[in-house]
């Protein structure tokens, strides 16, 4: 007799992951419709044949580099539990920062005008609208499949959010905000990690942007104060390398306060600046 537990302790074993126990689990959790709690309870019960298949078939899968998000068709981010597709990136916890730093730039009692920039699976501005309840968000993408996934989860998590297609801000016209928020793509073109690992999987215009990753973030830089209010804010996620760079682009493109915050891993991740006009 297969169980529950035996299966999950040979599972691990065939996993090359950086975390196959949690791996194996959440596939498992996956395919039976049950917490890690009820697994705890019930490790010594016999899986069906059918369970037992098609658990199989995800583990496989995995150990061919395919992300669990993208197996299990979701991911949790901020509070939301949110529907990841290939169409989307994978939110990453390290991103959380940038919604950190926008929910304390949200005055109590003002109805802010944010926008998020290539928004992918909504997830920055979903966590902030869930955070800045006055605030009127708006997101674009040019993707039309990450824009029905954003939707999707703007519905799943009662949330409102306009979303627009827009290659970045063509399809805006002459709105203006107070807060511009972003995690564009900044990996270089040729970055040997893009065919490494999860990343492989993913979309790579969500990922990568020119010889030095910057092409897209200097677009935003420049043209963001087209569609800056007076003492607007604009915030972009990059990578732990990029912070001097940015910060002169954000600089030269007439920002004021410019500064780059990191990580939990005090690796430089959202620089940002405020407008004056």
């Amino acid at each position: 007799m297969t169980t529950i537990a035996s299966l999950l302790r040979e599972a691990s074993t065939q996993l090359e992951t950086e975390t196959p126990r949690l791996d194996a689990e959440l596939l498992f959790q996956f395919v039976l419709g049950k917490n890690s709690a009820w697994f705890l309870a019930h490790g010594n019960e016999e899986v069906l044949p059918n369970s037992q298949d098609r658990f199989l078939e995800l583990l496989a899968r995995r150990k061919a580099g395919e992300p669990i998000a993208y197996l299990i068709g979701s991911r949790g981010f901020w509070t939301l539990d949110l529907t990841v597709t290939a169409d989307t990136l994978i939110p990453r916890p390290e991103t959380e920062l940038l919604v950190d730093l926008a929910v304390l730039k949200c005055v109590k009692d003002k109805k802010l005008r944010i926008l998020d920039l290539g928004t992918g699976t909504g997830a920055i501005a979903l966590a902030i609208a869930s955070e800045c309840k006055n605030a009127q968000v708006i997101a674009v993408d040019k993707s039309i499949g990450a824009l029905q996934v954003a939707r999707e989860n703007g519905r799943r998590n009662n949330l409102q959010v306009e979303f627009i297609e827009s290659d970045w801000f063509i399809a805006l016209g002459d709105r203006k905000f107070d807060l511009i928020v972003s995690n564009p793509p900044y990996i270089p073109d040729q970055d040997p990690h893009l065919k490494q690992g999860d990343v492989r999987f993913e979309p790579i215009t969500a990922l990568a942007s020119g010889a030095d990753g910057l092409d897209d973030i200097r677009l935003i830089v420049s043209q963001s104060p087209n569609y800056c209010l007076p003492k607007a804010w604009l915030m972009i996620e990059h990578g732990f390398d990029q912070g001097e760079k940015i910060r002169t682009l954000f600089s030269e493109a007439g920002f004021s306060s410019v500064e780059t915050l990191q990580d939990l891993e005090r690796r430089d991740r959202v620089s940002f600046g405020q407008w004056f006009g």
